[in-house]
């Protein structure tokens, strides 16, 4: 890898990082509370406590929990965690869990449509949910890790073998337009909570969400095979390589990263971000020029 391009990649990561950082902890400490009626929560729990009556429980990053004799009169949701129904709690309106499980204890009640969407927990191509030990959780992980790997090298090799120049095309943005790609994927992300959070408190909205996470999977995780593209580009630099070869070694390298505990998560995060602003930045951001046509 040439100094030029890992001193740029680098730079991208230590801003990526330091962008998610205060991003998370500026969120965690959010707790939305519209006329005490209305419960938005960032990165923690949201808890209906006993006998409280509320219109809307809404958790993005956490469960929401709605005690014994609780009662939501419009809708629970819970955007990478569970909904949880005690014994005698109700909801009066739809309850949804994406990346999670609706659970109800006996005696409680879901007047309105219930469902969940991507209930593993798991966003993009990679991340895990906080629960066990961390052995058994690191386990859990790397196998669905190497599954996601597994699944997400066949997707982009039927690319490569369909459409040759999309993936090029990826890479060439993530050369080209680094920062700005980074910026957009960042810009992408606050969008999708955005979104999130106007869909989930209206009742019209509920039933999109399922659709919104899967579209954004789906942009995350073909972004993110121009990001592998684009690193085997830097790893294999002889014209005799061809992009197919170059792909493959980029997905290993993201597969290696991703065993890395911890610190792995969070390359791979940022991998994540960098390749769903990728695609936002191909598409929307008007950057095609030095693309490969």
């Amino acid at each position: 890898m040439k100094r030029s391009t890992l001193k740029k990649f680098i730079l991208l990561l230590v801003l990526a990082l330091s962008a998610i950082f205060f991003s998370v902890t500026a969120l965690a400490q959010a707790d939305i509370n519209i006329n005490n009626t209305n419960i938005i929560q960032f990165g923690n729990d949201v808890t209906v406590a006993p006998n409280q009556s509320v219109e809307s429980a809404i958790a993005i990053g956490g469960t929401v929990r709605i005690q014994q004799g609780a009662r939501v009169t419009e809708s629970a949701i819970a955007i990478d965690g569970d909904v949880i129904l005690e014994k005698g709690a109700r909801v009066d309106g739809d309850v949804y869990a994406v990346g999670g499980k609706i659970i109800t204890e006996e005696g409680a009640i879901i007047d309105g449509a219930s469902g969940t969407a991507l209930e593993n927990g798991r966003w993009g191509m990679y991340g895990f949910r906080r629960r066990g030990g961390f052995i058994s959780r690191y386990l859990f992980n790397t196998a669905f890790h190497l599954l996601n790997v597994l699944i997400s090298t066949i997707i982009g090799v039927l690319i490569i073998l369909w459409r040759p120049n999309f993936l090029l095309n990826l890479a060439a943005t993530v050369s080209h337009y680094p920062i700005q790609s980074g910026l957009w994927g960042l810009g992408g992300l606050f969008a999708v909570i955005v979104v999130i959070i106007v869909l989930a408190i209206s009742l019209i909205g509920i039933p999109l969400l399922p659709l919104v996470a899967l579209a954004v999977m789906i942009t995350v995780l073909v972004g993110t095979l121009g990001v592998a593209l684009w690193l085997g580009q830097r790893i294999l630099t002889t014209r005799e390589r061809s992009p197919m070869q170059q792909f493959l070694i980029g997905m290993l390298i993201l597969g290696l990263i991703g065993l890395i505990p911890v610190l792995g998560n969070l390359v791979l995060l940022v991998v994540n971000i960098l390749g769903f602003g990728v695609l936002l930045a191909w598409w929307l951001g008007n950057v095609r020029s030095q693309t490969v046509d």
